[in-house]
């Protein structure tokens, strides 16, 4: 049963994703860029639907009173598709994504992404890359949105930890915005790079904004996972048993 409600959620993303994305691509053109923002996350508002509806895929959030009322750079845990498709239809605010300059070319979601105001960078320009981000980023935020990035880069496994990169910190730093940490166990019900998706409750955890005048990106980055990764065996108390005794028995070893 699992496998046929996986397989019609597939379905439905052919289905819909594309002629939606047209519509988007044909539309934007005479929207402002407030308007061609909010159509687009009605795929994604759509696409919440489908999953509760068709696979079971439930929500819960808290810590929302702590979304800020100015200008934040959110920093989350990156474990599956699910939390960047709920993010945007989720958020009160604008969130404006920072994505490899590639994706623009893939027919329709590129085309269509491109007339959003989001952040791109351009990993041709060097060095001088991040000033570029930097600058749409302060744009975008003196716009009334909110930048979003994930620390750990890639989608790691339930259970696991990746790398904090320092480039969601220093951002933050030079745009002089405070840092916003979340955390939620997606994994759970859809696994990266699975097929099947599973019914449950997503968990969202705002934590605390965190200001980051006066520290360094390391500073930052250490107090964002310190939270993220505390708040994660919390939330997931049972995905972080195995691991964390191997690790402990490796010390002692």
């Amino acid at each position: 049963m699992r496998f046929l409600r996986s397989l019609l959620l597939f379905i439905y993303f052919i289905a819909f994703t594309m002629p939606y994305a047209t519509a988007c691509f044909i539309a934007f053109p005479f929207m402002n860029a407030d308007r061609r923002y909010w159509m687009a996350v009605g795929w994604c508002r759509t696409t919440l639907f489908v999953t509760r509806w068709l696979n079971g895929i439930r929500y819960r959030i808290e810590g929302w009173e702590n979304l800020p009322d100015g200008p934040a750079v959110l920093l989350s845990k990156h474990q599956s598709a699910w939390e960047t498709l709920a993010f945007p239809a989720l958020m009160p605010r604008p969130l404006c994504y920072v994505f490899k300059r590639e994706l623009l070319y893939v027919p329709f979601f590129g085309w269509a992404l491109g007339m959003l105001k989001m952040v791109q960078i351009n990993r041709k320009e060097g060095k001088h890359a991040f000033d570029s981000v930097t600058r749409q980023g302060r744009q975008r935020m003196a716009e009334g949105a909110w930048v979003i990035m994930f620390p750990e880069g890639t989608r790691t496994p339930v259970g696991k930890q990746g790398k904090y990169k320092t480039g969601g910190a220093r951002f933050a730093i030079e745009t002089g915005a405070p840092v916003v940490p979340i955390a939620h166990n997606a994994g759970r019900v859809w696994p990266r790079n699975s097929f099947i998706k599973y019914p449950g409750i997503v968990t969202v955890s705002i934590g605390k904004p965190i200001e980051t005048t006066g520290l360094s990106p390391d500073a930052v980055n250490t107090r964002v996972e310190q939270w993220i990764e505390a708040e994660m065996r919390r939330i997931d108390p049972a995905a972080y048993r195995e691991t964390d005794g191997a690790s402990a028995n490796a010390a002692r070893i």
